[in-house]
């Protein structure tokens, strides 16, 4: 009998620690990320049930006396926006253990993908971008800034 009860006590606890652990995950993405070379600093935040990221930081911030801009952008109009608090993560839902449905904009190409992201350590999140299915693209580690 005390078997049983012991047993049950432990299923208890686990559940218990599982549905804590669940609650907080989604949340393990907030936070401010380096991207892969370490030249920009991404700001993830929740906003209206969805997650987005704004460049927070620039290693070089400032280029030809100007702030940097985002030239490679292929709309002629947005070539002057500034990359200092660009949004380049939007629309992310997490599901399951994944920050997906979103989309990612690189200011290197002026391009933007859909894009999924997985937390690979508390301190690493892959992120992946693609065009059309997700098992084609580029999947690139970000680790979280220490302040």
């Amino acid at each position: 009998m005390k078997s049983r009860q012991l047993a049950s006590l432990l299923l208890t606890f686990f559940l218990i620690a599982s549905f804590s652990s669940f609650a907080q995950s989604r949340d393990e993405i907030l936070g401010t990320w380096y991207n892969t070379e370490k030249t920009a600093q991404v700001e993830i935040m929740e906003k209206e049930g969805s997650l987005l990221g704004k460049i927070s930081w620039l290693k070089e911030p400032i280029k030809n006396g100007e702030p940097a801009k985002d030239v490679e952008n292929d709309d002629k109009k947005l070539q002057q926006r500034p990359l200092m608090g660009l949004t380049i993560l939007k629309g992310l839902s997490y599901n399951d253990g994944i920050w997906k449905g979103g989309k990612i904009y690189d200011p290197k190409s002026g391009n933007t993908y859909s894009c999924e992201i997985r937390m690979k350590s508390k301190d690493v999140l892959e992120v992946k971008g693609y065009m059309g299915f997700s098992w084609i693209g580029r999947t690139v580690e970000w680790t979280r800034v220490n302040k």
